[in-house]
């Protein structure tokens, strides 16, 4: 048996160095760099200088053809008084209750169904297809089929010997409408992350509550529901800041009307900023906007947070 003795300092005449640890080598950051360069330079163009520059102009006033003029906080008091403003932040209100409210139980419904009753990706799937469909491709359909006097829905209506409705052209019926038309669309989108949070609940907990006699109902209320609290909370986060964002529906179908019954905050911006030149005063109703959606999404996500310590 040999022993083989190693003079000191012959580690530093080999030049080996041992690898450093927790340290990453150079070249796996720059190529993260490259990768990453494409998205930050997006993300400076398209999101933060616009937002910066919005902050800017909600402190102006700004009719495009002219230089902006600083007012300072004119356009803010200026939405303070104003009844138009308050009127579509009632509206989109209004809207998100209901679209909200009615998406998240058919969503519950559907992904527990899904979750207990089929195992087909096919048709797991199936519940995704109206999501695919371009929001504007789906007003347009549904603009055509609840039409007053083409519209299949009324058509079918008049067969059965009941009144036509004017679903767009009513003041009472047109807001609930576009709700239930953003509702099918996006159902199947929330029913799928639903799903996924389904798929985390342990199922031996399901076998002792059948053990111990438990019906489906006292199943999905006693266990369902609290260990999907952190996802339910995560979907309302992404929902309502999405149906507080609701346009493209809206113009497409009635364009805020009849009689401001369906003008969203969003379409009152874009009437102020692209109808009247305003770009000062709908810079300010933006970022109120963004300053509601924040809020909103904060204490949800503090709710989520004490959910969490809760079932620790």
């Amino acid at each position: 048996m040999m022993t083989v003795l190693t003079e000191p300092g012959a580690r530093q005449r080999t030049g080996v160095r041992p690898p450093a640890r927790g340290r990453r080598p150079r070249g796996d950051l720059r190529i993260a760099a490259v990768f990453l360069l494409p998205a930050a330079v997006g993300l400076v163009a398209f999101y933060l200088w616009p937002a910066l520059r919005g902050l800017y102009f909600s402190f102006t006033e700004y009719a495009v053809l002219t230089p902006p003029e600083w007012v300072g906080t004119a356009n803010y008091e200026r939405m303070a008084a104003d009844p138009l403003f308050w009127n579509a932040l009632w509206v989109t209100a209004l809207y998100v209750v209901m679209n909200i409210g009615v998406q998240t139980v058919l969503a519950i419904l559907i992904a527990v169904l899904l979750h207990r009753l089929t195992r087909s990706t096919i048709v797991r799937g199936m519940a995704l297809l109206p999501y695919f469909v371009a929001n504007v491709i789906v007003a347009l359909v549904w603009y055509f089929m609840l039409d007053y006097q083409i519209g299949i829905v009324n058509v079918v209506l008049d067969g059965l010997g009941l009144d036509r409705m004017a679903f767009f052209g009513d003041s009472a019926l047109a807001l609930p409408t576009i709700a239930l038309i953003n509702v099918w669309r996006h159902m199947g989108y929330t029913a799928l992350l639903i799903f996924a949070g389904l798929q985390t609940i342990n199922p031996s907990l399901y076998e002792a509550a059948r053990v111990d006699g438990a019906s489906e109902l006292r199943q999905f209320f006693s266990i369902t529901l609290p260990q999907l609290r952190p996802v339910l909370v995560m979907v309302l986060v992404v929902t309502v800041t999405g149906s507080f964002q609701v346009f493209d529906t809206v113009a497409v179908t009635t364009g805020g009307g009849p009689v401001n019954a369906t003008r969203v905050l969003n379409m009152y911006i874009y009437d102020l900023a692209f109808g009247q030149l305003d770009f000062g005063y709908a810079s300010a109703l933006a970022i109120a906007l963004f300053v509601l959606l924040f809020a909103i999404a904060f204490v949800q996500l503090c709710l989520m947070r004490a959910g969490e310590h809760d079932e620790n």
